[in-house]
């Protein structure tokens, strides 16, 4: 398969006067054209450290991060970000489909295009009828789906989540959850989605990578061999569920516990 996502040697140091601090080791890995990978690490593994690296948001110390083969410098333009602080991602003044239409107007597209995207987008996330509202009159898990239908009517190659959905409560989390896996599955957009959450990593990806504590390294590389068809309830109760769980869990462990683990795929 095509490699839409490679990391090689990625290493990253904080330095300051008199203090230094290296949050990212050594990471090496790639994520294929299409597929959903989730990032998962014990608190401080540098995880939001590594997602501002593959945005290009930050530059790494050594190493490089390629997005479809190309050198990322800065921002890359095939590129959508979906952050936990959704309501800040949202400008209060401006209505839902404005919003979305923000960065639509950037990519310079002409108005219909946008109108069009903009309205499939919001289709797409189950808000057709929430155009002409405010964020603010929104709940928190409608603004972040908004944020999804941003993300998305932006056509991106490679879609980078982190930890979307930690601030809304465990109901709304399982819709978003199933909402993000059903427009992955129609698509096919490149995603990787950083969660502390193991049983959510194991429920929405193809893959789970486990990083270590910091200095970071990739600990294990975890397939996920569940069925492409998935529901909250079936498919959390299997024994393959449990298993899969159970490994990444148990990397979890030897991160914190600053073991080096297997590394090995499943």
């Amino acid at each position: 398969m095509t490699e839409m996502v490679t990391v090689k040697g990625l290493n990253k140091v904080y330095e300051s006067t008199g203090r230094r601090v290296e949050a990212i080791g050594d990471i090496t890995f790639a994520v294929a054209r299409g597929e959903f990978a989730c990032i998962v690490g014990p608190s401080g593994a540098g995880k939001t450290t590594l997602l501002k690296c593959l945005a290009g948001l930050l530059a790494p110390t050594a190493g490089e991060v390629r997005i479809d083969g190309t050198p990322v410098t800065g921002p890359p333009p095939g590129m959508a970000v979906v952050f936990q602080e959704y309501g800040r991602s949202l400008f209060p003044w401006k209505t839902v489909r404005q919003n979305i239409d923000l960065p639509l107007r950037q990519k310079k597209l002409p108005r219909d295009r946008r109108e069009k995207l903009v309205t499939e987008s919001l289709a797409a996330v189950g808000l057709a009828d929430a155009g002409d509202s405010y964020s603010w009159q929104l709940s928190g898990g409608m603004q972040q789906r908004v944020a999804i239908a941003r993300a998305i009517a932006y056509e991106p190659q490679v879609l980078l989540m982190d930890e979307p959905f930690a601030a809304v409560d465990a109901q709304t989390r399982a819709d978003l959850e199933d909402l993000v896996r059903s427009l992955w599955r129609s698509l096919g957009i490149t995603t990787l989605f950083v969660t502390h959450d193991i049983d959510e990593a194991v429920y929405l990806g193809e893959r789970v990578l486990v990083l270590s504590a910091s200095p970071t390294h990739v600990l294990d590389d975890v397939r996920i061999g569940l069925p492409a068809d998935r529901d909250q309830v079936t498919s959390r109760s299997t024994p393959e569920f449990a298993a899969l769980r159970a490994r990444v869990h148990r990397g979890i462990q030897d991160a914190k516990a600053g073991r080096r683990g297997t590394g090995a795929a499943a």
